[in-house]
């Protein structure tokens, strides 16, 4: 292990709740992007982000898609923001099997925010005018971590889940044989 402590990038939108004016450009800029091909299609419903409104305080919260979950969460908390009640879910960017919010609409495959793969700055902050949403690139201390899984072991991680690990076993060197 070296004496230099090795860095990471994270790469953040930042929400302005107060300049958010609700127009839906962001939604339209990331279905626009994540169209195939590129910008050949306008589909808010296949968007990485959403604007939720609050319509008894006239506030809309861009919400960007985060990660899947396989079940349902139980935390049914529920908070009262200036006189109106909200559940968890309102505000959850988490694509699970309890609502369709941040699934693709024609195959139901859970959607999440990519920041635009490699693009400078997201689109979604890149149309926003009234700049409720910035983009922030930082370096962090890297932590000692696990590596990470790569997609391979990601999906056979997920099929144990689904199958147990003796079934993929039994799959793998059946199809091992018939190679």
């Amino acid at each position: 292990m070296s004496d230099q402590s090795q860095k990471k990038i994270v790469r953040e939108i930042k929400v302005d709740l107060d300049k958010c004016i609700g127009c839906r450009a962001c939604e339209v800029a990331c279905s626009g992007f994540h169209a195939s091909p590129k910008y050949s299609s306008f589909n808010p419903s296949r968007s990485r982000i959403r604007v939720v409104q609050d319509l008894v305080n006239d506030v809309y919260v861009p919400l960007r898609a985060g990660e899947y979950t396989a079940a349902e969460c139980t935390g049914r908390q529920t908070f009262k923001i200036h006189g109106k009640q909200y559940t968890e879910c309102n505000f959850c960017p988490a694509s699970c099997p309890s609502r369709d919010l941040f699934k693709e609409p024609d195959s139901g495959l859970p959607l999440k925010c990519d920041m635009c793969e490699d693009e400078k700055m997201p689109m979604c902050v890149e149309v926003c005018r009234p700049g409720a949403l910035t983009y922030e690139e930082r370096e962090e201390e890297r932590a000692d971590e696990e590596p990470a899984l790569g997609e391979v072991e990601t999906g056979l991680q997920s099929l144990v889940h689904k199958h147990g690990v003796q079934k993929v076993m039994d799959t793998i060197a059946r199809m091992s044989q018939n190679k």
